[in-house]
């Protein structure tokens, strides 16, 4: 059993990921993959028979670390609902050995939160003081916590339908998290004048639509692995200017850029920059003459960087 892999579970991901620094990891990552020592292939989406769901591979290469691996997520559709896991393998490029096996979830939260936060902090204006987050689950909280010291906020308004039907207890801890946060009555009353909205909902439509906004705005957006799920609608994009995590990738994974593509003429030749641009100054940066869109859709990479970084922790 000398070269079983390390196994660690969701409870030790979560204490083991508050002590590294998790944006610094991501943005040395994507700097790795705009100077060619990382290797991000597409996703890889296999779909179960008669509809039972599916599930997508992240892959991804870590050149100068040494190790490969995969995170696969199944999406298993149940009559309570849908079942969403991830785990991730890490693998050794100079052994072949497999190096740690750990439960994704944890990971995923904080890598979709950071990687936000890593676009905000390259693509909002330096003057932003209005945020505005959509969702109130626990990846929308990490968003929060990775931006919170971002920009000088003078404003954050929260909003989510489930906060309607929310205990009390529930709307004082979402309250707590930041003594400059509101939650708002309505989405409109969360956008009203903001600066920066950041989409963190588990929709597979669209939940806002940039074309209303008062002034433009840098929207982000991570949506969720059903099947071209997307939080604006995709024609919007033809009136945006577009980023994403990585430009050879997402726009073929992207639900609204696909839709955009095959429905309403947007061309993903009209993407602006991706965070290996943008982080290593190769990108030009959006003017705000329209709304500034950012999707992520979640590489392999990120979490095969953070399951590194958890397992040189626990070496």
């Amino acid at each position: 059993m000398s070269n079983a892999p390390l196994i660690i579970d969701q409870a030790q991901a979560r204490a083991l990921l508050a002590q590294i620094d998790v944006p610094l990891i991501l943005r040395k990552l994507f700097r790795d993959l705009a100077a060619g020592q990382a290797v991000q292939p597409p996703q890889q989406l296999v779909e179960f028979p008669q509809g039972a769901g599916d599930f997508i591979n992240y892959l991804g290469v870590l050149a100068e670390d040494g190790v490969y691996g995969v995170k696969t997520s199944p999406y298993i559709v149940r009559e309570q609902g849908p079942l969403v896991t991830a785990w991730t393998l890490l693998m050794s490029m100079h052994s072949g050995q497999p190096l740690l096996l750990c439960d994704a979830s944890e990971l995923t939260t904080a890598r979709t939160a950071a990687t936000t936060a890593l676009a905000v902090d390259a693509l909002a204006p330096a003057t932003a003081q209005r945020l505005a987050i959509i969702g109130s689950g626990k990846v929308a909280q990490a968003h929060l916590r990775y931006v919170q010291n971002l920009r000088d906020w003078q404003h954050i308004q929260l909003y989510s339908p489930s906060l309607g039907s929310a205990s009390a207890e529930t709307r004082a801890q979402l309250s707590s998290l930041d003594p400059r946060l509101t939650l708002a009555a309505s989405c409109e009353a969360a956008l009203e004048d903001a600066d920066v909205i950041m989409l963190c909902t588990s929709s597979a439509g669209p939940v806002i639509n940039p074309m209303h906004l008062r002034k433009p705005a840098l929207i982000t957006s991570i949506s969720t692995n059903a099947p071209r799920a997307h939080e604006v609608p995709p024609a919007s994009l033809n009136h945006m200017q577009v980023y994403c995590d990585y430009r050879q990738t997402t726009p073929g994974s992207a639900g609204e850029m696909l839709i955009a593509s095959e429905q309403h003429g947007w061309d993903k030749r009209a993407v602006l920059g991706d965070l290996p641009e943008l982080l290593s100054d190769m990108a030009q940066r959006p003017d705000y003459q329209r709304p500034v869109f950012f999707r992520s859709i979640g590489l392999g990479l990120e979490d095969i960087a953070l399951a590194n970084a958890l397992y040189q922790l626990q070496r």
